[in-house]
């Protein structure tokens, strides 16, 4: 059997396989290219800034069909997966995945990211990321190393990590510990405050969080120890549980942070992860921006700042590797003792995705030979068929390429052939559906997994966003 991106848990099946086009998805494809979203009434929020956007950058494009799919994708988040209220009489915003009915920090930070700089122009929106803040900050106060959490805090979780062999509180939905995590929320953080100068999200809750999750970091250096944090799933595939009774495999304290899981939510292999060591650099660096800007914090900024430079010279000394030519990349694990491995996942953080989170310059001479590693037979999960080429990662399994690593190339990319190139596998492989899934078969994309993944539709509208900035006329093309 093989395991796809969190299914296991949500009780769904192991590889969710479209064997033929449903009828009218089939239609769509080669005749009138009608909207998939909700009916008006029906979608969760309705922002009219995001409506002229996507009205805006629809008008540019030429290709109907590379039209339909930013029109279906781009508000999929919005349209589908954000539910808003209060807690405590202040702005609350619930944003799940998709199909599984839980707040990913990650995914949730991710998904909202991508409307970041229409903030200014709507106060309704504002409340959306106001609310999702304040409801990030209490989900890391309930337990800094869950990756994903309930809408109700008092609930246990709804998933098959309700017998993990690890200290599971109530409002957890899952307890894997990942470094981006926490990342996330401090580059969401920092998007909103650069972009509206709002101070209304930065309240003494969400500094409490933030000094939680800094300390957090620190203790998983395991400077002075294991640490607390232990994880045993039992009966299931090894990308799912850790070794030596939960604390994973062993290493050298070289002032990296320990990862226990990927953003694929797999396993480690060495647990020292580059890319979200990487991050956690350019993250702990935004953070400190808004302690000191927003809150007046000097010394929360100071402390964040003095940690990202002591990862990054641990970076510097230990998170490198040959290339095999001559070269050096940066590794994708390491254990501090000098052993290495060099692969990529198409979760971002990833090796290739380092500059969508700030993380590396895409221009940097290092990154461009890690990210040209990554895209070749050199990385065991890059795979190339008959419908496209791309990499995907453990999780699903061989040749099953994901979409975001296609954006993720284009979006590294100058080249006006390896964009145009990307646009066509993205436009060909999405299924009939009008929308980007998790995985497709790399010759065969009627098999996805996941249906509905609003984290892979708003990175697909990101990446349009980002074309009719810097190259324009890509998108007056047809594909």
């Amino acid at each position: 059997m093989r395991f796809r991106r969190r299914d296991v848990m949500a009780g769904a099946a192991a590889l969710a396989v479209t064997a033929s086009l449903p009828r009218a998805a089939a239609a769509a494809a080669t005749g009138p290219f009608v909207s998939k979203r909700p009916p008006r009434a029906q979608r969760r929020f309705v922002s009219p800034v995001v409506e002229a956007e996507i009205a805006r950058v629809k008008a540019k494009i030429a290709d109907p069909e590379l039209a339909w799919l930013f029109e279906n994708c781009y508000p999929n988040t919005l349209d589908t997966t954000v539910k808003v209220g209060t807690v405590d009489g202040k702005p609350d915003a619930f944003v799940i995945t998709g199909d599984i009915e839980a707040l990913w920090l990650r995914d949730s930070s991710a998904q909202m990211q991508t409307y970041v700089h229409l903030a200014p122009k709507d106060a309704a929106l504002r409340r959306v990321f106001t609310g999702l803040i304040a409801r990030q900050a209490r989900c890391i106060l309930i337990d800094p190393y869950a990756n994903a959490f309930m809408e109700d805090p008092t609930a246990t979780s709804n998933l098959g990590a309700r017998t993990d062999q690890t200290d599971m509180k109530p409002g957890v939905a899952e307890r894997k510990w990942e470094i981006d995590s926490l990342c996330y929320p401090m580059r969401l953080a920092h998007g909103y405050w650069t972009a509206t100068r709002d101070k209304t999200p930065f309240d003494d809750l969400w500094a409490k969080a933030m000094r939680r999750a800094v300390a957090t970091f620190r203790e998983q250096q395991r400077q002075d120890g294991k640490g607390p944090y232990h994880f045993q799933r039992l009966n299931v595939s090894p990308t799912e549980t850790l070794m030596f009774e939960g604390y994973g495999a062993p290493t050298r304290k070289v002032g990296l942070i320990h990862s226990m899981f990927r953003p694929s939510d797999d396993a480690c292999l060495y647990p020292f992860l580059i890319p979200s060591n990487l991050f956690a650099v350019s993250a702990l660096r935004m953070l400190a921006t808004v302690q000191r800007e927003a809150r007046g914090d000097r010394a929360g900024a100071t402390d964040s700042e003095a940690l990202a430079t002591e990862v990054e010279a641990a970076l510097r000394a230990h998170g490198r590797m040959p290339d095999g030519q001559g070269g050096e990349v940066w590794a994708y694990e390491v254990d501090g003792f000098g052993n290495a491995i060099f692969m990529d996942d198409a979760n971002v953080p990833s090796l290739s995705g380092l500059p969508l989170l700030g993380a590396a310059d895409r221009n940097d001479p290092l990154f461009r030979r890690t990210a040209a590693l990554a895209w070749s037979n050199r990385n065991p999960y890059f795979f190339a068929g008959t419908a496209a080429q791309g990499i995907g990662g453990p999780h699903i399994g061989l040749d099953m390429i994901w979409p975001m690593s296609i954006v993720t190339h284009a979006m590294n990319s100058d080249d006006d052939a390896v964009i145009r190139q990307c646009l066509s596998w993205l436009k060909a492989t999405h299924g009939g559906t009008g929308f980007m899934h998790e995985s497709f078969h790399k010759d065969d994309p009627s098999k996805f997994t996941r249906h509905w993944f609003a984290w892979a539709n708003g990175l697909f509208g990101e990446l349009i966003l980002d074309l009719e900035r810097r190259k324009p006329a890509l998108l007056a093309a047809r594909y």
